[in-house]
């Protein structure tokens, strides 16, 4: 069979512990036997982070900047315990973080829905989209404990001059306090980056804050918000049918629950982080959750939404068998391949990418699985709880 040919490299960005193994594997049994795949590659796994005191994180977010679509495997944010574990010389940072602040993106994430495993709130027949924005509040805030009689104050010095703002007065007892910020920049890229992937799945966006609290914060991203989609995709809306509106947090939650889902909801830092846990799970699993990191200047970094796998990794280490889901690594590169054939006009790529997915999903939906799925399962053919590696043979057999 002849090979697919690409025109332009993906950046490919390896990771750690079980999914770096199945990475290896989803290339080795569901797209080189068919894609003469072309990448750039980076390894991010803690290994090589430490090696080169993690500029390979900076150089593989740039190299998207430069190519224009990148697919990354899961990575370790360590810990104090992973520090003493690979014996690094620094707690690097996250590397989803990284490369997030470099191409200035926002998440989005969306369950992948297959027949016999009903989502928890039973109305939910569409995916529901979170897009998180992925820069500053509680991520980047500065905090400390007050003692008994102190009092904090926040101090802006800007070109209205020097304000001191009392936060609280703690005379009757010790406490905590906070500050957090973010950027008109940050907020404007953000909401961009919203409008324009709901052009481009055709989806309506639901964007909620707490305004009503948070006058001056939470306010700022509402009215960015409204002075964009006024200015710039009002017209671009309706011509494609599709709706854009704000409301409270609160009442985004019951709107949704009541909903049939098939909207992206837009969603401040710390609730896109509670909210796509939530609705994966109410969906079904982590493990069956697409994430894709879109900049407002249209650059694409695909990747799974759940961590490395580390208790299934030491059994893979030990020799025993696992059954580790990965499906959302192989939608991270169907999705990548996918963008990659948009950009260069690769029907034949593209049309690969949807046969990916479809025979993954035909696949689980004949009762081959691995065993967090079968847990879950409810179809009406019998189940196969299978190895990792056999699922993935199982999935080649119908491409």
């Amino acid at each position: 069979m002849t090979k697919i040919k690409m025109t332009t490299p993906i950046v490919e960005l390896d990771g750690d512990e079980m999914t770096r193994v199945i990475w290896k594997w989803i290339k080795e049994i569901l797209i080189e036997p068919y894609v003469e795949l072309k990448s750039e590659y980076y390894d991010l796994g803690l290994v090589n982070r430490e090696v080169t005191k993690d500029q390979v994180t900076v150089d593989s977010a740039n190299a998207i900047v430069k190519y224009g679509v990148g697919v990354k495997c899961a990575t370790i944010t360590p810990n104090a315990q992973r520090v003493k574990e690979y014996n690094l010389s620094n707690m690097w940072k996250s590397p989803n973080g990284t490369v997030r602040a470099i191409l200035d993106g926002t998440v989005f994430r969306a369950p992948i829905m297959v027949k016999g495993i009903t989502p928890y709130i039973p109305t939910w027949t569409s995916p529901i989209t979170i897009a998180r924005h992925a820069y500053g509040d509680i991520y980047k805030d500065v905090e400390g404990y007050v003692a008994k009689g102190g009092k904090a104050k926040l101090v802006i010095d800007d070109e209205q001059g020097h304000r001191e703002i009392e936060i609280f007065d703690y005379a009757k007892s010790a406490g905590v306090t906070m500050g957090m910020h973010n950027t008109d920049k940050s907020i404007s890229s953000f909401a961009r980056s919203c409008f324009n992937y709901a052009l481009d799945t055709k989806q309506d966006l639901w964007f909620a804050t707490k305004d009503t609290i948070s006058k001056t914060y939470d306010h700022r991203f509402k009215d960015i918000f409204a002075e964009i989609f006024d200015s710039e995709y009002k017209s671009k809306f309706e011509e494609a049918g599709i709706e854009y509106f704000y409301t409270l947090i609160d009442d985004a939650v019951a709107r949704v629950v009541r909903s049939n889902g098939g909207m992206i909801w837009a969603c401040k830092n710390y609730d896109g982080d509670v909210m796509s846990d939530m609705v994966a799970t109410a969906f079904g699993s982590l493990a069956m959750m697409t994430s894709v990191l879109v900049s407002p200047d249209g650059k694409y970094e695909y990747e799974a939404a759940h961590g490395t796998v580390t208790r299934h990794y030491y059994k893979y280490l030990e020799g025993k068998s696992t059954s580790t889901n990965p499906v959302a690594t192989i939608f991270a590169w169907s999705g990548a391949l996918r963008k990659r054939a948009e950009l260069d006009n690769l029907s034949d790529l593209a049309d690969y990418a949807d046969r990916l997915e479809k025979a993954t999903i035909d696949t689980i939906e004949s009762g081959y699985m691995t065993g967090d799925l079968a847990s879950l399962y409810k179809g009406d053919v019998e189940v196969h709880t299978l190895e990792t590696r056999d699922f993935l043979t199982e999935i080649a057999k119908r491409i």
